[in-house]
């Protein structure tokens, strides 16, 4: 008998000599978080009155797109653009599930039909054209949809001459679409190249966490990067790097704080001054 076939067979053996009318309640277990960074155990409702920052030790937590767009645009500024851009399976790719399995479990789990929002806003009275990725879809992976939704974006702003901002999320390049998925690696950043030479302002702001593809493209080509405090942001994850070059890392390595201290971020900024700081740096960019 494996061990796993103990702990099911006990399992079995507990619920059998469980009276029938006994309930267990679940649903305190839904009034707490448990931080991953200091390891406190802090009520849900004061974390997300926080704007869901632990107030112990100041980790961010991820957020999802439609919560980052409220706390950024003015109220009932934003309109969303380009939402009838929607996935679909051009290989009709399997791996232990269907990639359409997939696409419906991720729409389930972050209410979104792909892993990006986009569309205008103002902040603080200020229009500009915003494009938000969600984690929780996916991982926040960039397939073709999630490529051509940001450059039609920046192509409106390149338009109607808006700044643009970005907000990264994500775990890199989509496995499910090949070389469709890399190809947005390209494209994003041919149309942040058309913004510069217009001189448009472009910013970007990685988010926990900020990998592959995305990194590798328009999340690093802003006119102005910054990061939220404690994003890991990287090419290739931590024990890949480790194997390579068969050498220990730092313990802060690819922290928003170790980019800030080489030179290859220019703010950290807190999620409660995020809206202010990017309304003064548009405002400083307008022309008068």
């Amino acid at each position: 008998m494996t061990l796993t076939d103990w702990f099911n067979k006990r399992k079995t053996q507990q619920l059998a000599a469980r009276d029938n009318d006994v309930h267990i309640d679940d649903s305190i277990g839904k009034l707490w978080t448990l931080c991953y960074n200091c390891g406190a155990q802090l009520p849900k409702k004061d974390l997300e009155n926080n704007l869901m920052v632990c107030p112990n030790c100041d980790y961010h937590f991820r957020i999802g797109a439609r919560k980052r767009i409220e706390l950024i645009a003015d109220e009932n500024s934003f309109e969303e653009m380009f939402a009838n851009i929607k996935p679909c399976d051009p290989l009709e790719f399997f791996d232990t599930q269907s990639y359409k399995m997939r696409q419906e479990q991720a729409k389930n789990k972050s209410g979104l039909d792909e892993a990006v929002v986009v569309g205008t806003c103002k902040i603080n009275g200020l229009k500009t054209a915003i494009a938000v990725m969600d984690f929780d879809y996916m991982g926040g992976s960039m397939g073709s949809v999630v490529g051509e939704k940001i450059t039609r974006i920046l192509e409106y702003a390149l338009e109607h001459r808006l700044p643009s901002i970005v907000f990264t999320s994500s775990g890199g390049a989509r496995m499910q679409e090949s070389a469709l998925s890399l190809m947005q690696m390209a494209k994003t950043s041919c149309i942040v190249a058309k913004l510069n030479e217009a001189k448009l302002l472009y910013i970007t702001v990685l988010c926990e966490p900020t990998f592959g593809g995305v990194t590798a493209s328009f999340g690093t080509i802003g006119d102005i990067i910054i990061a939220e405090k404690g994003a890991r942001i990287g090419f290739a994850g931590r024990r890949v790097i480790e194997q390579t070059i068969r050498q220990k890392l730092p313990a802060d390595f690819q922290t928003a704080e170790y980019l800030l201290k080489y030179g290859q971020i220019d703010f950290i900024v807190e999620r409660k001054d995020m809206k202010n700081k990017l309304a003064k740096l548009i405002e400083l960019h307008i022309k008068k």
